[in-house]
């Protein structure tokens, strides 16, 4: 080896300069470009913001409720965390890594080539990912993330981040409205797996996600404005054809949805008893909602039942034992077998929806005091929902039925379903948006249990908002008897070189993943 080295320094002396620093770069690449087009960076960051919260739903979803395991003994169902694992911890990789580095040259890119509707998606992403990362962990890296020169980072309030996500949005929606420069639809639309380069419909996301920061202020009387939250969802999405939807072909691993059955993520996970009372008549009392046999899974002999967190199949009898999310007994099934709502193969997966917003809108009127308002987003919010079913079913074909329009104006007419103005309760509003967020909306869906501490009651009926939702008794050790309020940080970015910033915020206690977050506290 040392006379290796001899020989290329007398190289270098007889080469030129140039000769010399070609011959030692290793890092070219001669069978790949070094640098690409602006737009080449976008479609892979699209495919990870409709996947990674898939991956966290696993874990997520269990603090929801949305879902449990086909077993008795869960960490995450009883509020708790895998220690020395990553599990929870996709979108941190996410944000600092699939995006990252990547996001900030298309930004760079795009800004110098003037490309104004690029930089516009651009800063959206951006806001998306700490609006995720920061409802999920709490305090997270900002001021000093994505710096090279750094191996140990300070972490940022949730109260930066949140400013910090309007102030993307901001220049988002200005971005995205201009039309000079070097705007192209065609340009943009190359690897816009979403909205193919429509400009405008990126608009809408922007406001949408902009309502959806306005919201969560809800606890915090001084800042919680409800006319800011309607007008955000106003310029926000028109109907179902705005959906932030991301496709999949099913015929690679990484082109098919992550919930479906190739992948053989979700085989041993079913329904829980809190999201079948809700479509089931027990808390809206009645004849069941339609969605029910869209959505749900029935037991092998034929009956709809929901598993009790922790408690895993308790006293069922084999028969009677929900079936998987894919409507199947087995945790593997064949590729191309017919599956139930969005857990198939090519299931279009939702980022944002219309019917979630139009909950949001009716939240925020309801709480201006606004009834009449708040009714019509809710009766939207529903309404759209159940398109959004049909809609999803038919993506690949899938084994539910559709529900006919005669099914969708008995639900409609039920007073407990659609009471009049005065009778409206936040119940109604926050559990019809919690079923129509199942299954995907996990993000949003757990701030709203969190803004109601889950167990907050309803003003007007002084009984829980989320009625029926249980805490289990059950719970993790760590917690001493509180219930989860945040995801604890990457641990082997975190816990492993990134101690000293983690012990600032209280980040090594070992309850640390109860304490509320900033954004839910008065």
């Amino acid at each position: 080896m040392k006379k290796l080295y001899t020989v290329v320094f007398i190289a270098c002396l007889l080469l030129s300069g140039t000769g010399c620093k070609k011959y030692l770069d290793v890092n070219t690449n001669p069978n790949a470009p070094q640098s690409v087009t602006a737009n080449l960076y976008l479609a892979p960051m699209l495919h990870w913001m409709a996947t990674a919260p898939q991956y966290d739903s696993r874990f997520i979803n269990r603090y929801t409720q949305n879902m449990t395991v086909n077993s008795t003994i869960s960490t995450w169902d009883r509020h708790g965390y895998d220690p020395v694992s990553d599990n929870g911890a996709e979108l941190w990789r996410d944000v600092y890594w699939s995006f990252g580095q990547n996001l900030v040259d298309m930004m760079t890119k795009a800004e110098a080539e003037q490309r104004w509707d690029l930089l516009g998606v651009g800063y959206a992403l951006k806001a998306w990912g700490w609006q995720s990362l920061t409802d999920v962990h709490g305090e997270i890296i900002i001021k000093e993330a994505i710096d090279p020169t750094k191996t140990t980072f300070n972490y940022d309030s949730q109260e930066f981040a949140y400013q910090e996500i309007q102030r993307l949005l901001n220049l988002a929606i200005t971005n995205l409205q201009r039309t000079d420069g070097a705007v192209d639809a065609a340009f943009l639309g190359k690897t816009d797996i979403i909205y193919k380069g429509d400009r405008t419909k990126w608009l809408k996301f922007a406001y949408g996600l902009l309502a959806v920061n306005l919201n969560h202020y809800s606890n915090k009387t001084s800042l919680y404005k409800p006319d800011d939250v309607i007008a955000a969802v106003d310029k926000s999405f028109a109907g179902n054809i705005d959906d932030a939807l991301v496709a999949y072909t099913g015929i690679s691993n990484d082109d098919r949805n992550f919930l479906g059955p190739s992948r053989a993520n979700m085989g041993s996970y079913r329904q829980t008893l809190f999201i079948l009372g809700l479509l089931n008549g027990t808390q809206f009392a009645g004849a069941p909602d339609p969605r029910l046999k869209r959505m749900l899974s029935p037991s092998p002999d034929g009956q709809y039942r929901g598993l009790n967190p922790t408690f895993g199949n308790g006293a069922l009898l084999t028969a009677q034992i929900p079936n998987n999310i894919w409507g199947y007994a087995s945790a593997t099934i064949a590729a191309g077998t017919p599956t139930i709502y969005i857990f198939d193969d090519k299931t279009k997966m939702p980022v944002m929806t219309y019917s979630q917003l139009q909950f949001i809108k009716a939240e925020a009127a309801y709480k201006k005091g606004d009834k009449a308002t708040a009714l019509t987003a809710y009766i939207n919010g529903i309404s759209t929902h159940i398109d959004f079913v049909n809609a999803r079913n038919q993506d690949a074909s899938q084994l539910p039925a559709q529900i006919t329009a005669a099914e969708k104006l008995a639900y409609l007419s039920l007073p407990s379903v659609v009471p009049t103005p005065a009778a409206l309760t936040l119940t109604q509003i926050m559990e019809q948006k919690y079923i129509a967020q199942w299954g995907w909306g996990c993000l949003e869906q757990w701030m709203d249990l969190r803004r109601y501490h889950y167990t907050d009651a309803d003003p007007v009926t002084g009984q829980q908002v989320f009625a029926g939702f249980v805490i289990p008794t059950d719970i993790y050790p760590d917690n001493v008897g509180k219930p989860v309020y945040r995801i604890r940080p990457r641990y082997n970015s975190e816990y492993i070189w990134n101690r000293a910033g983690l012990d600032k915020i209280g980040g090594l206690a070992p309850d640390y993943h109860t304490k509320q977050t900033w954004i839910v506290q008065p």
